[in-house]
């Protein structure tokens, strides 16, 4: 038949008192006590996950989003006039003129030959380029 105690423990020479519960059997044997872990390591391995998770997240998703940026920006900065793009609204056509943050788009004809559709549009709304190699 087991018997339920509390017993107190007195750390530091009795300033703090600890109450814990321990189970005895009738035949008196030794109780069973937890030690206590270090309470910097607790802090570390509460952390740790936190510190996983954020290591994966820029391994996985940061770091080849900035590696894809960079890519597309050494093309829009590569464009020259002939070129062909693709805008992200879906234009096709071919580069007429690059000033500044602007590029102008000739898309087709309106008509006759010898009038063109020029569209101005920012650098950055070019999706892709495809260099014309002459």
């Amino acid at each position: 038949m087991n018997i339920l105690e509390t017993v107190v423990f007195a750390e530091n020479e009795g300033t703090v008192a600890q109450q814990d519960t321990t189970t005895t059997t009738t035949t008196g044997a030794a109780t069973e006590q937890t030690p206590q872990a270090n309470p910097v390591m607790n802090t570390v391995v509460s952390i740790l996950p936190l510190v996983l998770i954020i290591v994966l997240l820029y391994f996985m998703m940061i770091r080849p989003q900035r590696k894809k940026e960079k890519e597309t920006r050494e093309m829009i900065n590569s464009m020259k006039v002939g070129d062909k793009v693709v805008t992200i609204g879906g234009i096709c056509g071919k580069v007429a003129k690059i000033k500044d943050e602007y590029v102008f788009i000739e898309t087709g004809n309106i008509g006759t030959p010898n009038e063109k559709s020029v569209i101005k549009m920012e650098r950055d709304a070019v999706k892709t380029v495809e260099s014309n190699k002459n």
